[in-house]
């Protein structure tokens, strides 16, 4: 059908056992390091080759929080409860359209996507891979087990992940004794252990387990009474912005004590799928941000989907999928802003 069929409603969720495969990966040598990391500047500066607008087949649009799109909410014990906020975006926190690049940008994106592009390494400490964490179990003394990434929001505490990484979707459970942990490296954990208040998935997602609304937003507590976005900034969230955009993907395996990065080319896997192919991303990087448009002056760059969806990200680790960002994805946000996110 044409339009995606609509189920019931949205709701939160819990984490389940990662299935992308795990894999082994290759260091690269710190010059290839560097490069990736020159790279991973120029692509995400520009930010498209030669986007499509929308799904062909036409964007769902939804009703918002009490519609047949809403969401429901679960908390968390680890945080201190559901907060207040107001509903709706926050400036431009969700932005709908991205500005082509211009002609030296393009010319320098299509060098880097040719030099670069499908290659993985050890992320580099930068402005792009600096808010993007590990979701660990038990209060960080378990193990992690998926990667989820700031987003800007109203209240200055979002994070968007993929929702089979907190909920098993249909038949399984939420998982809310979970923590998040930005720029965690082989043990260290430079911005400390942040609570989850709360987790927002869509209900859809709970009763059928539909590949297409595997995206989750988490609430976060605050870590000596600041949110994390005051800490570390929020990239902004984009919606229907179509496909063919380069991005850069960071995340954490579950097998390693440092996240991975690359950036490629997307396409259209179907209506509202996104594919990449990017090699070595396996367990443990199921909900990795999605991030183009990186601009230098603000520091900000736009996520447009996270590792998920059709076979919850890839059944190889070579080629990873995300559901397409669109309404349902901002009535998903917007929910979770009126969560206090």
């Amino acid at each position: 059908m044409g339009v995606r069929e609509r189920l019931r409603d949205r709701v939160w969720a819990r984490p389940v056992s990662p299935t992308r495969p795990a894999a082994p990966r290759a260091r690269l040598m710190t010059g290839a390091a560097v490069a990736l990391a020159a790279a991973l500047m120029a692509a995400c500066g520009s930010g498209s080759t030669a986007a499509s607008s929308t799904p062909a087949s036409g964007s769902p649009v939804s009703g918002g929080p009490g519609s047949s799109g809403a969401a429901a909410v679960a908390a968390s014990p680890s945080g201190t409860g559901v907060g207040g906020g107001t509903p709706g975006t926050s400036g431009e926190a969700v932005v709908r359209a991205l500005p082509s690049p211009s002609a030296w940008k393009q010319e320098r994106l299509t060098r880097a996507v040719s030099a670069h592009g499908g290659k993985t390494a050890t992320a580099p400490a930068n402005q792009i891979t600096a808010r993007v964490g590990a979701i660990f179990a038990h209060s960080g003394t378990g193990d992690h087990f998926c990667t989820g990434s700031v987003v800007q929001s109203a209240g200055q505490s979002m994070v968007v992940t993929a929702a089979h990484c907190v909920h098993g979707g249909k038949g399984g459970s939420y998982n809310t004794d979970i923590v998040f942990v930005p720029g965690y490296r082989d043990g260290t954990e430079p911005q400390g252990e942040w609570p989850i208040r709360s987790i927002v998935v869509d209900q859809r997602w709970i009763d059928s387990t539909d590949p297409d609304l595997d995206v989750a937003f988490l609430v976060l507590g605050t870590v000596d009474g600041r949110t994390i976005a005051s800490v570390l900034g929020g990239n902004k969230l984009g919606v229907n912005v179509g496909f063919g955009r380069t991005v850069a993907l960071t995340g954490y395996p579950a097998n390693a004590g440092e996240p991975i990065a690359c950036f490629n080319t997307t396409t259209q896997q179907s209506a509202y799928q996104m594919k990449i192919s990017c090699p070595s991303f396996p367990g443990g990087t199921s909900g990795s941000p999605w991030l183009t448009g990186f601009d230098r002056a603000t520091r900000t760059g736009t996520v447009i989907g996270v590792i998920g969806g059709y076979q919850q990200g890839g059944d190889t680790p070579d080629i990873s999928y995300s559901p397409y960002f669109d309404d349902d994805v901002l009535a998903l946000y917007n929910r979770a802003v009126a969560e206090g996110g």
